[in-house]
């Protein structure tokens, strides 16, 4: 697996990706899309989006000819502005940073941004609130008073934990707060200057693995009402669980929500392309699996729950056809 992995971004790192078309007639959707090539728009090289993304855009083109020009962006924030000033096609963001420009708030805030359209939800990115153990924080609202990193300025990450905390009745003036990245957290948790981070991203998160392999960590539970209400209030969440199994030391499963890596096209873009490249994710979900280990978590009808932003005609087309949306 991780050979094909390897191959794949080996691939992607080319100005431009020209991948192999196959015939329309051996295509499992059965359209003329050979001639069309999608400008995609993913993150970063060393992060899980560029590499996910070469798997979908090739896994795409092998079922129906589609090509793609995958590119490395500054991930969520720069690719929504990518697909509204029309330079890409196709991008991958996180729903909560995508409701945001919709709307235009937090991130977005006298920005609205809402020239794009949802394909498909992908996978979860996964709200972990890590404590230190010593520091007598058992919930959410015991981080008042505490010195809690909530990621850098201005991220998305700094968001989810406004949000989090407020679900707890805990504002950011209730709490020593700090902006750091995920691995500087990790490094003030270790060197004791600070008692809890936030920190949203797939699991298991390097950070905090190699934060638990030599410091004991407590992952709080963000769950019961508090969850619900947050849910409730801003629809881009969806209750997750993370195993026992994730990190060092862990002794049950903590609940907590999740936001998702989720796929934005052009409004503009024909119905018939974004139809075929969305059953074709489907369709190829066992081949994406082999490339990516995150896509194991491909699945229809987590792909439309916690999405805000209305689905591409051709997305929606699919998804109703197989029942998943009415």
């Amino acid at each position: 697996m991780k050979k094909r992995m390897f191959a794949v971004i080996a691939g992607l790192l080319v100005l431009t990706m020209a991948l192999s078309a196959c015939s329309s007639s051996d295509s499992s959707t059965g359209e003329a899309t050979e001639k069309t090539n999608i400008k995609f728009a993913t993150g970063g090289t060393s992060g899980t989006y560029y590499a996910f993304g070469g798997v979908i855009a090739q896994t795409i083109t092998n079922l129906t000819g589609i090509t793609f020009d995958v590119q490395s962006t500054g991930a969520s924030k720069a690719n929504i502005g990518l697909i509204a000033d029309g330079e890409v096609d196709m991008a991958i963001v996180q729903n909560d940073v995508m409701d945001y420009a919709y709307n235009g708030t937090d991130l977005f805030e006298g920005e609205k941004t809402d020239n794009f359209n949802a394909m498909v939800a992908m996978y979860s990115e996964v709200c972990q609130v890590v404590a230190n153990p010593s520091a007598g924080i058992e919930t959410i609202a015991d981080l008042k008073g505490k010195r809690v990193s909530v990621g850098d300025a201005g991220s998305g990450v700094e968001f989810n934990a406004k949000q989090i905390l407020e679900a707890y009745g805990v504002t950011f003036d209730d709490i020593n707060k700090q902006n750091l990245s995920f691995g500087d957290s990790a490094n003030a948790m270790k060197d004791n200057k600070i008692d809890a981070f936030f920190c949203t991203a797939g699991t298991p998160t390097t950070a905090v693995m190699e934060l638990s392999s030599t410091n004991d960590v407590k992952i709080l539970n963000v769950d019961g009402a508090e969850a619900a209400a947050l849910i409730e209030k801003y629809p881009f969440y969806t209750a997750y669980t993370i195993s026992k199994d994730a990190y060092k030391g862990m002794a049950e499963d903590v609940t907590t929500v999740a936001v998702k890596a989720t796929i934005i096209v052009k409004p503009d873009l024909p119905e018939d392309v974004v139809y075929n490249m969305t059953k074709a994710i489907f369709e190829g979900k066992e081949d994406i699996t082999a490339g990516h280990s995150k896509g194991a978590e491909i699945d229809p009808q987590y792909a439309v729950e916690g999405v805000s932003v209305p689905f591409h005609p051709g997305a929606e087309k699919y998804f109703k056809e197989i029942g998943v949306l009415k």
